[in-house]
């Protein structure tokens, strides 16, 4: 069966499709095979055999730029690993060039999940129960797995979760939903086991992890984990790494 941490956010990530959602539920708890639908998610806490094309013993190399996001909790800057990652560094940076980010939010935190959640076009109007669901217009990228574990401060790209064909929606399999990431990320607040090389690692939070702390501890809506009072990315730009002290 699902593990209370994957069955608690397996609730919360379904709100915005309400009927699917609980169809989906009902099924998880029958076959404890479902992990998502149309909902980017960093919970998927699955036992079976992971993806085949895992980068091993691969020593992460900062490029030349890092992320800094600015918010009304202070600065959060994050150094982004293309030897790791190439194609997920590539469209993080694009969409940083592009603005995309700049007024989405930080929709999910949990600390006792251990993670923040953020970068959801769809965060940006006022109905928190379709976050989670947006993607860039961009493709989804490929999954891109290495074997460096999700410690605390790791930033890793949201996914969807496998699921059966239900509702009008096609069956998604953990094979497929490998290749989902899409534009939404997440950082880890302390060492999540279960993830590992199950989850893109594309950057890690070198400066204002005690900014993400306070962020993960924000009041949320009842029974969600979207925050009370949106907890807004005011910008999202480029800067060079070597401006940043080294941690």
């Amino acid at each position: 069966m699902l593990s209370t941490f994957a069955f608690s956010a397996f609730v919360s990530r379904y709100l915005s499709r309400t009927v699917l959602a609980l169809m989906c539920f009902a099924v998880a708890l029958c076959v404890a095979s479902c992990g998502g639908e149309q909902s980017k998610t960093s919970d998927e806490d699955d036992a079976a055999a992971g993806p085949a094309n895992v980068k091993r013993g691969v020593k992460p190399e900062a490029d030349a730029e890092a992320a800094v996001i600015e918010t009304a909790y202070g600065r959060i800057v994050i150094e982004l690993y293309p030897n790791l990652a190439p194609k997920m560094v590539e469209r993080f940076k694009t969409l940083i060039k592009e603005g995309f980010y700049n007024g989405t939010t930080f929709h999910r935190v949990n600390v006792r999940s251990g993670v923040v959640q953020g970068g959801d076009p769809n965060s940006k109007d006022n109905d928190p129960s379709n976050d989670g669901g947006g993607d860039s217009p961009y493709p989804d990228v490929p999954g891109e797995f290495s074997d460096i574990p999700f410690d605390k401060g790791i930033v890793g790209a949201a996914r969807q979760g496998p699921h059966p064909a239900l509702g009008g929606e096609p069956e998604l399999t953990k094979e497929k939903a490998y290749d989902t990431a899409n534009c939404q990320f997440y950082i880890t607040l302390s060492r999540v086991a279960q993830w590992d090389t199950e989850y893109t690692v594309f950057g890690r939070v070198i400066e204002g992890m005690n900014n993400v702390q306070v962020i993960a501890g924000a009041p949320t809506l009842s029974g969600t984990e979207n925050p009370a009072e949106k907890i807004v990315m005011k910008s999202v730009t480029l800067q060079p790494r070597a401006n940043f002290q080294k941690p």
